[in-house]
């Protein structure tokens, strides 16, 4: 999938960051050559100082909105003062793509500090479904939903992640945005086939990659891992994402390092690797054919 931003530069070969506050200064700085560079909008819809300096940001690199407040699962539908904020920094930073999580975080106006997990069944893709399509009227555009990391499974769902989030798509005409660590984490958590998974995917319909560490623990002595987004990528996470570029082909990556945050050129160097990585994937995939 071939996808450039506003700036005319193709970045489906590239491989970005997540924006985080200790780094924005040595960003702006010393513009260190990564491929782009994702930032949750919430964190920028009130303007002021934090707004100009995405703006200023914007200048030298592509940027990916990654929405954490949308609540694409409540059913009392979505917030319509919080997407015009959403519709505003769009317009105004002209992302070359806008996500968003497949869960609740809104009941009766009230904002939950948690991405919180759905039960798969039709009653909930008619509702995702609908307010996906709110979304994307607008802001004019097509948006990519995350799969999310699972700790539970509600006994009322019917029909499995990768066939509802393929249902999504085919209604909609959104993307996916495929995190390769919530798969392998929910694989882990449920003694599930992560590569099965992967090929449950319809390949025409992943826009953008998201690979990040995990913290293991145990409960009741079997393993259990969280998707706290605190740790360097895993040597599973890798060999997994091999397999998600071999099956989808190159797409905007993104490294997501939120908690425990290392020093820029760590997190630089873990973006250079999955390029390396995604680079052996599809070229062992042109040898093999």
């Amino acid at each position: 999938m071939d996808r450039a931003d506003g700036m005319g530069k193709t970045i489906a070969t590239k491989v970005g960051v997540g924006l985080r506050a200790p780094h924005l200064t040595e960003i702006l700085t010393t513009h260190p050559p990564v491929g782009w560079l994702e930032v949750h909008p919430e964190n920028y819809m009130g303007g002021g100082p934090a707004r100009a300096r995405l703006l200023a940001v914007r200048e030298h690199y592509p940027l990916s909105l990654h929405g954490v407040g949308l609540s694409l699962g409540s059913a009392e539908g979505v917030d319509r003062t919080h997407l015009g904020h959403l519709k505003a920094l769009v317009a105004e930073t002209e992302p070359f793509a806008v996500s968003e999580h497949l869960s609740w975080s809104v009941n009766e106006g009230i904002y939950l500090n948690d991405l919180l997990p759905l039960p798969y069944t039709e009653e909930t893709l008619d509702v995702v479904s609908r307010n996906v399509a709110i979304v994307q009227e607008s802001l004019g555009r097509a948006i990519l939903v995350e799969n999310p990391s699972a700790y539970l499974r509600f006994s009322t769902s019917s029909i499995p992640e990768p066939e509802f989030l393929a249902a999504l798509a085919r209604r909609t005409g959104c993307g996916l945005l495929c995190d390769v660590n919530n798969v392998y984490v929910s694989a882990v958590n449920f003694g599930l086939d992560a590569a099965a998974y992967l090929k449950r995917i319809p390949r025409d319909i992943v826009g953008e990659i998201h690979l990040a560490g995990h913290f293991k623990t145990e409960r009741r002595g079997r393993p259990l891992l969280i998707d706290d987004h605190g740790a360097a990528v895993c040597d599973e996470v890798w060999a997994l994402y091999s397999q998600a570029v071999d099956r989808f082909g190159m797409v905007p990556s993104l490294i997501e390092w939120d908690k425990n945050l290392p020093a820029l050129p760590e997190l630089l160097a873990e973006a250079r690797k999955a390029g390396k990585i995604a680079a052996s994937a599809l070229l062992a995939n042109v040898e093999a054919r």
